[in-house]
């Protein structure tokens, strides 16, 4: 038997296999429950430095919030 020959069984058969394991253990892994809450997190990666935008409710006796548009349109 030839390299070639020798090769290309091994790969159809073993390394086929061998990636097929790999494959089906990363899905398992990436889904095992226990690994919910670092998924959690990971998908909050970008939020973590966003701030809450400060809310006004134009109760107060000086505000100007509702004037802001004006100086956003030049009006």
């Amino acid at each position: 038997m030839d390299t070639y020959s020798f090769l290309r069984e091994l790969a159809d058969s073993w390394v086929l296999l061998a990636m097929f394991a790999f494959f089906a253990g990363a899905a398992v892994w990436a889904f095992w429950p226990g690994l919910s809450h670092a998924r959690e997190d990971a998908s909050m990666i970008p939020f973590r430095n966003d701030t809450a935008e400060k809310s006004c409710t134009n109760d107060c006796a000086a505000c100007k919030c509702g004037d802001e548009w004006k100086d956003k349109f030049n009006v």
